[in-house]
């Protein structure tokens, strides 16, 4: 096929893509596409170019994604005949000539079902369109034995698939814990959780394309296509358990053993503390997963500030390391508003601008994220997005 352009990359789009999990809404220079893969990038390219710009002509297309009307009019062909793509009606025009025949994705035609399993209480689930708009919700309550959790998470499953009402493009899964390329949970102590291959588990149950990821992993995919985080961005989720998730160029970071971000056991104090659930003394979760603060603040004589600024500090402490060996230019927070805006940011801000070179990292900005709890389900869905269709 002509017309390939050698200076933008996108995973391919087929099923399992990859399982880049959002890789590159920017576009960047890549290395040349071979010729077996110049169909698919080229698919990735148009349907990716339609996510973020919305409807255009294919004329409009062409010019976008730098290849030929003739490549254009056979992709967009393939992808209105595989549904992915629908025409819009003509464009407006003032002068002569012919009006165009705008195409945009087919937004209404397919959903995602996400399902965010981070919650002590409660697993959500919900069904999305392809702008990770929300148009139903699910929740069931976590089961006290950890023997029922899986019935019940693919109870869930089954429920959100029958309430989309149109054809589901896939499953996407955020859980606590570590899982592997294969959607393999590999331990999730929180669920009682060792090997457990969720993806396989759900995709014999619903017959869906499965993508399961962590919940932080999952929630900074969210943050970085809805909600405008840079290419360089790590997001501290913070909830029963403390994790992140890491972007550098753009590109998801899982690292060898699948556990980059995994924070909360870093140990952020030598001056005693509280025990962590894991065993040790001084973790960065003991101080700062939701249920350790609300401990500490509902105890008798607690101040408020104080509890929440050596909270604060901690965070700071584990993440200066992390933004000098990377570099990051942005942090964002992801959990309950009320424990950390304010104080306790401030501090870990404050910490961690005095434990980097001040020359580079005094400008590294700390935000609370705006997709409150919704963010590990639309996350969850830019993984179906970016493992389906190449789009992030």
């Amino acid at each position: 096929m002509s017309g390939v352009d050698t200076q933008r990359s996108f995973p391919e789009a087929a099923p399992h893509a990859g399982r880049s999990f959002g890789s590159g809404r920017t576009l960047r220079h890549a290395a040349k596409v071979l010729p077996e893969h110049a169909r698919a990038h080229n698919r990735s390219l148009v349907l990716q170019t339609l996510f973020h710009q919305g409807a255009m002509s294919r004329a409009d297309l062409s010019r976008e994604t730098g290849l030929t009307r003739v490549t254009i009019s056979d992709l967009v062909a393939e992808l209105i005949d595989d549904g992915y793509v629908a025409e819009r009606g003509l464009r407006e025009v003032t002068g002569p000539g012919k009006p165009a025949i705008l195409v945009d994705l087919d937004r209404e035609g397919h959903r995602i079902v996400g399902l965010d399993l981070s919650r002590a209480d409660r697993f959500l689930g919900a069904v999305l369109t392809l702008d990770g708009e929300i148009v139903v919700r699910h929740e069931v309550d976590v089961p006290a034995d950890p023997a029922d959790i899986v019935a019940a998470v693919i109870a869930l499953t089954r429920d959100l698939v029958a309430d989309a009402h149109a054809p589901v493009l896939g499953v996407g899964v955020g859980t606590p814990g570590i899982v592997d390329d294969r959607g393999t949970v590999l331990t999730a102590p929180n669920l009682g959780w060792t090997d457990i291959d969720l993806e396989g588990i759900l995709r014999a149950e619903v017959s869906l394309p499965i993508l399961v990821a962590n919940d932080a992993n999952a929630a900074v995919l969210a943050e970085y296509t809805f909600g405008g985080a840079r290419d360089d961005v790590m997001l501290v989720r913070v909830g029963r358990g403390v994790g992140s998730g890491l972007l550098s160029g753009g590109q998801p970071m899982r690292g060898a053993r699948y556990a980059a971000g995994e924070i909360g056991h870093v140990t952020v104090g030598t001056d005693g503390g509280p025990v962590c659930v894991c065993g040790k003394v001084g973790c960065l979760e003991a101080w700062l997963s939701g249920p350790s603060l609300r401990r500490a603040l509902a105890e008798e004589g607690a101040d408020r500030e104080s509890v929440l600024r050596d909270a604060g500090d901690r965070l700071g402490i584990a993440l200066a390391p992390i933004v000098g060996a990377l570099d990051l230019s942005e942090i964002v927070l992801s959990g309950p508003e009320d424990l950390l805006s304010g104080i306790l940011a401030d501090a870990a801000v404050s910490t961690l601008r005095a434990r980097t070179l001040a020359a580079f990292h005094d400008g590294v900005q700390m935000r609370m994220t705006e997709q409150g709890e919704d963010i590990v389900l639309r996350g969850a869905a830019v993984m179906v997005l970016s493992g389906q269709l190449g789009v992030s």
